[in-house]
């Protein structure tokens, strides 16, 4: 059984998502802590320019951020901070719309035996039926691979962090002018060491589909977005090309 910390991301309002999370960590004998998501317009407005680079977000993204993309941006910061005022070598991150499943304790339990000399940053629980992996070892022997991208997928569903890597993202996104997941994904510009286990641990849930915190409906993009967004792929495709991503046997040092 892991004893890396557990917490999981939840707006007060958010009763039901709040008690089915508890519900499936208590099943999985697994102790967690709920982490009070931010929402983004109660922050006062020092701390939105701290935190938040442009009002338009014209810069490295292709459309203005929503305040509930900045506000799930800052949940997760809240959590990286959290980790490093601990004495804990790594954190265990969840959406509260996902769904835990049977392997989970498992991967948990192999990821806390893993060194915590630098060698990985983020390991994340969630990720594509079929993943492009640039290479892999066995996390757990028989069951589930440690697996590093050739293209890191998105979604920031749920990952373990370790205290390397809270204090990279801490360093270098703040402020912040991407979706989180986005931001993750273009991992060579602050050297984030990412790995994933293959197959997932977690799923998401069907209330993923309906976020609680931004607008289902989004504005059709204009031409100026599209151009934007275009070279924002090119510029993830080009990073991605140009580095080189980091091997599972830096980690499975065994």
């Amino acid at each position: 059984m892991s004893s890396l910390p557990v917490v999981f991301i939840n707006l007060s309002k958010d009763v039901e998502r709040r008690d089915r999370m508890t519900t499936q960590l208590e099943q999985m004998g697994l102790r967690a802590s709920r982490l009070p998501a931010v929402w983004w317009s109660d922050l006062p407005a020092d701390e939105q320019r701290r935190y938040f680079s442009s009002a338009e977000s014209r810069g490295r993204y292709f459309k203005p951020l929503g305040n509930g993309e900045k506000g799930c941006y800052c949940s997760h910061l809240k959590a990286w901070q959290s980790l490093l005022q601990s004495n804990e070598p790594a954190l265990v991150v969840f959406e509260d719309d996902v769904k835990l499943l049977d392997s989970l304790p498992q991967a948990l339990a192999a990821i806390k035996a893993l060194p915590s000399d630098g060698s990985w940053d983020m390991i994340k629980l969630y990720g594509r039926e079929q993943e492009k992996i640039a290479n892999q070892g066995p996390l757990v022997e028989g069951a589930l691979q440690l697996i590093s991208y050739q293209r890191v997928p998105s979604f920031a569903a749920g990952y373990v962090v370790s205290r390397a890597g809270a204090e990279k993202l801490l360093k270098t996104r703040i402020p912040f002018d991407r979706p989180v997941d986005v931001d993750l994904r273009f991992w060579f510009e602050n050297g984030l060491r990412i790995f994933g286990v293959y197959p997932s641990v977690i799923a998401l849930d069907d209330t993923s589909e309906v976020s609680s915190i931004w607008a289902q409906k989004e504005a059709r993009a204009t031409v100026l977005q599209k151009i934007r967004k275009f070279k924002m792929k090119l510029a993830l495709n080009w990073g991605n090309f140009c580095a080189k991503a980091p091997h599972v046997s830096e980690v499975l040092k065994r």
